[in-house]
């Protein structure tokens, strides 16, 4: 299974490009997709499209969760809104016309996605081969299973880590400043209010490794804060339930709608090698 990170793989384009038209945007995500299609179908077999749904569940729990994001946004002198409406308009069209499955649902990330599908693939002794598109280091936990690859197109290569484990608890101890997500040491609204956060040092993430139960009462109560948000196991049951349902039951389109897609929209360039979007 190949699980494309769609949101990630569009923004990050559109960022370093600058694009805000709609012809270039839908051409660099179809391009995008081509190209990781034809490099790992034969060894991972069926792309997935994952993409983030409105009113994360993260933000229901953690109210700054990614709260900051915007001011970026802001100061970045590019059309969001346009952006966003392009990305949600070419996903659509490629889950009617492209024959992968697209799963887009309400109160969850393509994070939670990727982390349901990989935990599905532990059932059952099945261990299906997993290969992850995307530059977001949040998913080097999942490498902890043996079938997990990861490849990030920002940096053109492939993101390991010799223990995955140990780089969970660290990320979870230090936070996530792109997510607003304070380290332990500091309170909630740490990145909203831009307070300062307290300096944690490498040896109490040491000594806490091994034994969790001995952080302050305060410190123990952001650490469970913070493995709730980053830990890829902490996706509440029915969030799960319902990407894995959505994911049994979708069917993709079929793979003779690519071709009239891609006339339709003057994809010229890519309807020469149309062939580099079927599956393995």
């Amino acid at each position: 299974m190949i699980l494309l990170d769609y949101s990630q793989i569009a923004l990050s384009n559109i960022i370093v490009q600058k694009l805000n038209d709609e012809a270039m945007i839908r051409h660099m995500i179809l391009n995008s997709i081509r190209m990781y299609n034809k490099r790992y179908r034969n060894d991972y077999g069926q792309m997935v499209i994952c993409a983030d749904g409105m009113n994360t569940w993260r933000k229901a729990f953690y109210p700054e969760y990614k709260a900051s994001r915007k001011k970026g946004r802001d100061s970045s002198g590019l059309d969001w809104q346009e952006i966003f409406r392009v990305l949600n308009l070419v996903r659509d069209e490629i889950k009617e016309n492209l024959p992968y499955k697209v799963l887009h649902l309400e109160g969850c990330e393509a994070d939670d996605i990727i982390g349901a599908l990989t935990y599905k693939t532990q059932e059952f002794g099945s261990f299906e081969p997993i290969m992850i598109i995307s530059s977001d280091k949040d998913f080097i936990q999942l490498q902890k299973f043996s079938n997990v690859k990861q490849f990030s197109p920002i940096q053109k290569k492939a993101v390991t880590d010799k223990h995955p484990r140990k780089y969970l608890f660290e990320h979870i101890c230090r936070g996530d400043k792109g997510d607003g997500i304070p380290n332990i040491l500091s309170p909630d609204n740490c990145f909203v209010d831009e307070i300062r956060q307290t300096p944690l040092k490498q040896n109490l993430i040491d000594t806490w490794i091994d034994d969790e139960s001995i952080m302050p009462e305060e410190i123990k109560r952001n650490f469970h804060r913070n493995k709730r948000l980053i830990d890829l196991n902490e996706i509440p049951e029915d969030i799960y339930n319902n990407i894995v349902n959505t994911y049994d039951d979708q069917k993709p389109a079929m793979k003779m709608k690519v071709l009239n897609y891609l006339i339709k929209k003057r994809c010229n360039n890519l309807i020469e090698v149309v062939e580099e979007f079927y599956n393995g």
